[in-house]
């Protein structure tokens, strides 16, 4: 397995246009939970986060990197298209926490294998410049969207939220297709 530079940052900035985005919409979705949700969660996140370092050393090569990283845009694409279906419901705000939770469980992996696979500071400045740039367009079309809807009456943040998702389940779709053109067989 390879893995091609250029594709690579275009992915990485489509994943952080997809973060961008969907920032202010947590809120919104989370604002049914329990504050005590947030405090279980966080023991869980470190508890995975420090499983996930203590097998580091096993996972440190390309293949496992590609596949931690297609399950993490495969949860949020599933995470996305369930909140799609049932926003309504209670069980949303959970289902959603909890997959952002397993998101950032190997997210902390993620991160350390990037830094090991860049292997150079102008590599890293490349992606981490990337990451930037996706994140602030991310913000500006999120803001951008809700303004424009807000224009046509749709100004309950429920709504406003739940129409943005749409965006996100077509920007997904897109990000996994630039992580599989970045990563290529040999």
């Amino acid at each position: 397995m390879k893995l091609s530079f250029r594709p690579y940052l275009r992915y990485k900035f489509f994943n952080a246009l997809f973060t961008g985005m969907v920032g202010g919409s947590v809120f919104t979705i989370y604002a049914t939970l329990s504050p005590s949700t947030f405090s279980v969660g966080g023991i869980l996140l470190a508890m995975g986060m420090m499983g996930m370092a203590y097998v580091y050393h096993r996972l440190m090569n390309l293949r496992t990197f590609f596949r931690f990283t297609l399950a993490t845009e495969l949860i949020m694409l599933l995470m996305v298209g369930y909140y799609l279906l049932f926003s309504t419901h209670i069980m949303s705000a959970l289902v959603i926490y909890v997959a952002y939770q397993f998101s950032f469980i190997f997210g902390g992996y993620l991160v350390r294998a990037e830094t090991h696979f860049a292997r150079h500071a102008r590599v890293m400045g490349w992606i981490d410049v990337a990451k930037q740039q996706g994140s602030l367009a991310g913000l500006a079309l999120s803001y951008g969207f809700y303004k424009l809807i807000e224009h046509y009456g749709i100004t309950k943040a429920a709504e406003q939220v739940y129409d943005l998702h749409f965006v996100l389940f077509a920007l997904e779709c897109l990000i996994i297709v630039a992580l599989l053109r970045a990563f290529r067989g040999k």
